[in-house]
């Protein structure tokens, strides 16, 4: 295939959350520009926050993503408990980590089996893969509704939760309650085991990312509701630093911001947490991941999948945990009453360090408010590998190089709704 100039555009990417397009123009033998075109008009969930209660931030945030609401109430929990001086009780904390479990359960086995599997089979989406293999389907749909019942039960449903509030939860289940979903959630456990081995006999393109990677970490386990943040350079910072080594800007192409870290290109994600906390995973999931050929790092983000599968085998595995030393609390939240201050909120969503920084006034109203999801964050890197992807190929035709892209881009999960959340305007006068 001659180098001549070329340019490759698909103008709505399928199988990823949201409206995004890809351009790609080729010259002179390189990949001159890459770009994830991010069109999705910005939703402004900032400025909707202004003027509102402390208490208001958890309901209105988890509207900005149907797939990943619990991690934008957790992070906003995180951050107004920050600036009101209040921590949760343990067994609350508890509580908000196993509703995680549920979304991470729920939203991994999605793309799993509909949204990123089809790439490796060579076929063009999830209804072909129930089509050739229903029982595979059937069984990552099992596996999704156990994450799902999980949030239902505990967060009064899968989308949106009702039961969450700033300092816990409006309400908490009986044991008894709780007692068919652990039943669930053993066969969940046996089906996401399954799903690791399942993805592991795929063949996977060879690529070892050089971006530096960025996860919270928590003492002695797997980090997910909360933590501090650690960099693979070995920066350690706690929340509150995170606007100190992450900066957002505007670029022309996407109404989502990009982010660098210290100046520099960097990923956060399933590929980031499991590269810096490997160590803290159940003795199961660290024994499927070293089945599946995951050392204790894993930079190739073709190889991705099987990592959220590991963490699907994770999270179930903590929510049976969770569930098998629950008594009920003597409260379902705490008291968090409003004070003049900045709190800063980090937890893990499924794509990545979600980061949530709020100011309130005496009264506990919202002066203002930034949030930093993942998906912005892993624009830059995104972009960069898939000028290195396809770089490599460019001896490949323009569909094949096409198909290439979008797979590339489909390794991140990118959630496009959750980046388009904020744009700045300048209005020239004249």
């Amino acid at each position: 295939m001659s180098h001549r100039s070329r340019q490759l555009q698909v103008s709505s990417l399928a199988r990823v959350e949201g409206e995004g397009a890809l351009r790609v123009r080729i010259a002179d033998g390189r990949v001159e520009r890459a770009e994830l075109n991010i069109y999705e008009p910005p939703r402004f969930f900032e400025a909707f926050l202004r003027g509102r209660a402390h208490t208001e931030p958890p309901d209105i945030t988890a509207r900005i993503c149907g797939i990943c609401p619990v991690a934008y109430q957790t992070s906003a929990c995180n951050a107004i408990e920050d600036a009101c001086g209040v921590a949760l009780d343990q067994p609350l904390a508890e509580m908000r980590r196993l509703l995680y479990c549920g979304e991470w359960i729920s939203s991994h086995t999605l793309h799993i089996y509909l949204l990123h599997a089809p790439d490796f089979l060579g076929l063009p989406d999830a209804i072909a893969l129930a089509t050739d293999h229903r029982d595979l389907v059937e069984r990552g749909l099992a596996l999704k509704k156990a994450g799902n019942t999980l949030m239902e039960i505990l967060g009064g449903r899968a989308i949106h939760p009702v039961n969450v509030r700033v300092g816990g939860f409006y309400s908490l289940p009986t044991r008894a309650e709780l007692r068919p979903l652990a039943e669930t959630l053993r066969q969940a456990l046996d089906d996401a085991i399954a799903t690791v081995r399942w993805t592991a006999g795929f063949e996977f393109p060879d690529l070892e990312l050089d971006h530096d990677l960025l996860a919270a970490t928590e003492p002695g386990r797997y980090a997910i509701a909360d933590g501090n943040l650690r960099t693979a350079s070995g920066l350690a910072f706690p929340p509150s630093e995170f606007p100190a080594h992450v900066v957002e800007k505007q670029v022309p192409h996407s109404t989502a911001l990009h982010a660098e870290l210290d100046g520099r290109c960097y990923l956060t994600g399933p590929l980031a947490r499991y590269t810096l906390n490997s160590g803290q995973l159940s003795e199961t999931a660290r024994q499927v991941a070293a089945e599946a050929g995951l050392g204790p790092a894993c930079r190739n983000p073709f190889r991705s999948i099987l990592v959220r599968g590991v963490e699907v085998v994770y999270a179930v595995e903590e929510a049976l945990r969770i569930l098998d030393e629950y008594e009920r609390p003597s409260r379902a939240s705490v008291e968090v009453p409003p004070r003049e201050g900045t709190g800063h909120g980090v937890s893990e969503a499924p794509r990545g360090t979600l980061y949530h920084r709020y100011v309130l006034d005496a009264a506990g109203l919202v002066r203002s408010a930034t949030i930093v999801p993942p998906t912005s964050q892993n624009q830059a890197a995104i972009e960069s590998d898939l000028r290195r992807v396809l770089g490599e190929r460019l001896d490949s035709d323009d569909a094949a190089l096409t198909a290439l892209a979008e797979r590339t881009i489909r390794n991140y999960d990118p959630c496009i709704s959750c980046s388009a959340h904020f744009l700045d305007f300048a209005r020239e006068q004249g």
